[in-house]
């Protein structure tokens, strides 16, 4: 079976055009917990996890790295 990383809104240049627009900025990030957008950085740690061998008995699932907005 497959891992995977399931990513939030993060600072890309994919997601320059919503972070331009001050409406849909503001809507964005009025619903993320954290009270921030992504950055790739953010990623690593579950990069490095799924890779690791800390994993091994991980199977199947997708990991939501969103800054708490699917737990809202």
């Amino acid at each position: 079976s497959v891992n995977a990383i399931a990513p939030g809104y993060i600072e890309t240049d994919n997601t320059k055009a919503l972070r331009e627009d001050a409406v849909r900025y503001k809507s964005i990030l009025d619903r993320i917990p954290a009270g921030r957008w992504g950055t790739p950085e953010d990623l690593a740690g579950a990069t490095v996890f799924l890779a690791s061998q800390a994993s091994n008995y991980v199977s199947g699932i997708t990991l939501p790295v969103d800054g708490g907005w699917l737990g809202r």
